[in-house]
């Protein structure tokens, strides 16, 4: 299973504090929304004991366990692992991306960046090699993914129903069903990605 951090060049020490940002990060969230864990399992469809092991920073959740926990408080990815606060205008050098998807043969999502005005919204990199594909459960309601493929074809399938998009060509859909990133041809797909998830009413 995937775990939400991956090195990326980073020494223990650094995946270490992002697992203690995720687990101080998550119990935050949960009392300024009020959840209990139980409310928290019963809302993210993730088990009571998984989310005390990450609130105790005894385990790196698989990635779709991180979004479903970050879709169920309202927040993003970004915001889980905590980013710092600053001003208006904030940076985020090339090593201060977040490989949370990655498999042996080279493909990878990254997460650049992200803000929780107005909603929580994230800006990814995507790389996929010949053959590989990723799949997602269903976000909340509102929840809107715009892409833009940059080289070669990515086969988009949404509520099972399949779309090629091309190196150049972009795509909108509501993500509120089950989706799915796939390469079915020879040459790897890279895409940019962004995801705006509506605040938690």
């Amino acid at each position: 299973m995937d775990s939400v951090i991956h090195s990326n060049g980073r020494n223990v020490s650094d995946l270490d504090q992002l697992t203690q940002s995720l687990a101080r990060n998550l119990k935050r969230w949960r009392g300024e929304r009020g959840f209990t864990l139980d409310a928290l399992a019963a809302r993210a469809g993730v088990s009571r004991g998984m989310i005390i092991q990450i609130e105790q920073a005894r385990t790196n959740p698989s990635v779709g366990t991180t979004v479903k926990l970050a879709d169920a408080l309202g927040v993003s990815i970004t915001t889980l692992l905590d980013y710092e606060r600053g001003p208006q205008v904030r940076l985020v050098p090339p090593e201060g991306a977040v490989r949370l998807w990655t498999t042996p043969a080279g493909s990878f999502s990254r997460l650049l960046i992200g803000t929780e005005k107005p909603g929580p919204l994230e800006m990814w990199s995507w790389r996929l090699m010949p053959g590989e594909g990723s799949g997602s459960d269903p976000h909340p309601g509102g929840t809107v993914e715009l892409l833009h493929v940059t080289a070669g074809v990515l086969t988009l399938v949404v509520d099972g129903v399949e779309h090629s998009v091309g190196a150049g060509a972009s795509a909108a859909f509501e993500a509120n069903v089950p989706h799915m990133y796939r390469n079915d041809g020879e040459e790897t797909v890279t895409m940019t990605m962004t995801v705006s998830v509506p605040p938690v009413r």
